[in-house]
């Protein structure tokens, strides 16, 4: 093993899942490793790299544990691509649905615009210094007779009028005096003062001729894609004329210099390896395709959907509008809550491709104290944030967040449980008033103890019934 930045250790990444998502220790820490694992098996011998295969995981909880978020946040750790996905919306072969490589091909997008993004903001600052250039050609348009000229200065090329300086106490040149003029225009532009004049200036337009009837079959979405970039190509680009204040211009041209100075050959390249090799694709409702042994009815459409999906997760190439796509080494994370069907309810081939496998716990009051609070994304936080706009100081009292837990720890036991999503609704109707007053409150500061939460939510409470539609 060498020496080399294998990122995060699993501990580090335990640590900085735990600022997001209370509790789940033996989630974090299998998708810990599955992390770490895919840092290791870069660093090995060319010939064995290739054989070390992702060990895919199961999750298996009730909804609102932190399934989804916990892969979600390990997707941005890791700086990779990530997709969730729902297995029910995939049909086998010959039934309406999606067909399963459109996971691979929605990787790919995210993939792309990913590192499309960051590309982005590398060439952002060179994007706005010809638009700069554009908008004072626009104002103040450059004599016939000057060329353009590319010039180094410390240590960067810039394009430039080839004009040179005045001579101390020499008469300038009408194009010198067109030079001082251009750069009086500048100061004034960079001090937003041109904002409100209106320039006149010609853009590519962007259209997809003709590709509207392509809609209908397997795969067409990149079908459609491909019939426009080859009518780009075979047709010449259009232009069209837009007139509108500065203040709009310098953003539409500054999106078309980003563009002219992207190179999306390379974009594609590295985003195809990222997907390849670091791509995540979490499956949810994973317990919905789950069943065999009948030989009609719904089950055989489960367990095509199984068989569809399987050699995805084997490892396959898939078609993507960008080039091909293997999924060897992308990592599956499937989630379900498997109340009513099992994980041997699965067809063996697919059980033994999900090797790993953790049962999530049920959320405690202890548990929703902990969420009210602690994450740095905590519901308390969010709205004491949302109502200081208003100018409100919302106070929540120790004994007022117990409070607040246990009703919604009681809510999920006599009706549905929906894990911490039921914060939200408790949350919600607890500062209905608040919220809804806020802007004409009188009094700055609002105190929510166990007396105002009980208050605000007895009637509920003993409505079981009402709780259920309500909360």
């Amino acid at each position: 093993m060498t020496n080399m930045d294998k990122g995060l250790k699993p501990k580090e990444i335990v640590q900085a899942l735990d600022k997001y998502i209370i509790g789940q220790y033996r989630a974090k820490k299998m998708v810990a490793i599955a992390l770490r694992n895919r840092a290791r098996r870069k660093e090995l011998p060319e010939e064995l790299r290739d054989e070390v295969s992702p060990k895919n995981i199961i999750m298996i909880g009730p909804t609102g544990v932190g399934k989804t978020e916990i892969a979600r946040r390990l997707s941005r750790l890791a700086q990779a691509p990530f997709v969730k996905v729902e297995a029910t919306k995939y049909t086998e072969v010959g039934y309406v649905g999606r067909d399963v490589e459109s996971m691979i091909r929605d990787l790919t997008d995210i993939a792309v615009n990913m590192v499309r993004e960051e590309r982005t903001g590398e060439v952002l600052d060179k994007a706005k210094q010809h638009t700069e250039e554009r908008l004072l050609d626009l104002l103040l348009p450059a004599p016939p007779t000057i060329r353009r000229v590319v010039r180094r200065r410390n240590g960067k090329e810039t394009e430039t009028y080839d004009v040179d300086e005045p001579a101390e106490g020499e008469a300038l040149t009408p194009h010198q005096k067109w030079m001082r003029n251009r750069e009086k225009l500048r100061a004034k532009l960079r001090d937003g003062k041109l904002e409100d004049r209106e320039v006149e200036f010609e853009v590519r337009a962007t259209s997809a001729p003709m590709i509207a009837g392509f809609s209908i079959g397997t795969g067409i979405e990149e079908m459609g894609l491909d019939l426009k970039n080859f009518f780009d190509k075979v047709m010449p680009p259009k232009t069209k004329q837009l007139r509108m204040l500065i203040s709009e211009a310098r953003r539409v041209l500054t999106d078309e210099e980003v563009e002219k100075l992207l190179d999306m050959d390379k974009i594609i390249k590295e985003a195809l390896t990222r997907v390849q090799e670091s791509g995540i694709v979490f499956i949810d409702e994973f317990d919905k395709i789950a069943g065999r042994g009948t030989a009609y009815g719904p089950d055989v459409s489960r367990e095509g959907v199984q068989r569809d999906i399987l050699p995805i997760v084997e490892g396959t190439t898939a078609f993507t509008k960008y080039g091909m796509v293997s999924s060897d080494h992308i990592l599956f994370i499937a989630a379900g809550a498997f109340h009513q069907t099992k994980p041997s309810d699965l067809i063996p081939e697919l059980q033994g491709r999900f090797p790993l496998r953790v049962e999530l716990s049920s959320l405690t009051v202890e548990d929703f104290k902990r969420i009210l609070t602690e994450p740095a994304n905590a519901l308390v936080k969010q709205y004491q944030a949302l109502l200081a706009t208003e100018g409100i100081e919302l106070v929540f009292t120790d004994d007022g967040i117990v409070e607040i837990a246990e009703s919604a720890y009681r809510v999920n036991l006599q009706s549905e449980n929906i894990g911490a999503r039921r914060l939200y609704t408790v949350m919600e109707k607890i500062l209905e008033d608040i919220s809804f007053e806020a802007p004409d409150l009188p009094e700055k500061r609002v105190v929510i103890d166990r007396q105002y939460v009980q208050n605000t939510l007895k009637d509920i409470l003993k409505d079981e019934d009402l709780s259920k539609f309500i909360l």
